[in-house]
């Protein structure tokens, strides 16, 4: 396991920073996905960066891999129970996100990935 900060933002900055770590995240946070559908949901993200970056949530614990015994071989990714408490940690950074734009008069610029959030009310 990489050695890891023990200062606790550090820590938590180092776990789930990067690109695309809390867009995988995002995306398990609705079911367990295989990686070639992550790859699709997520647009811009290579193979190669994907499979690391799942690696690395799985070795700190937020990512389970299952690999099922059948003919091809099936892969899926799930959030383990900590890895599902980092939903609150998502949630503020997207409201945070819009209220940004808000103050800075770009909320026209943003697309929002929560179907949920009614968009009029966030303008």
């Amino acid at each position: 396991m990489n050695r890891l900060s023990s200062l606790p933002i550090e820590r938590a900055l180092q776990v789930i920073g990067g690109r695309w770590k809390l867009f995988i995240v995002f995306h398990l946070l609705e079911r367990a996905q295989r990686p070639g559908r992550l790859e699709r949901l997520i647009p811009g993200i290579s193979q190669k960066v994907l499979l690391q970056q799942l690696r690395e949530l799985e070795e700190h614990g937020l990512v389970s891999k299952t690999i099922f015994a059948e003919s091809p071989v099936r892969v899926e990714y799930a959030l383990t129970p900590l890895g599902e408490t980092v939903a609150p940690v998502i949630d503020m950074l997207h409201r945070w996100g819009i209220e940004q734009s808000r103050a800075v008069g770009e909320l026209h610029r943003l697309t929002l990935c929560d179907n949920s959030l009614d968009v009029s009310s966030a303008q």
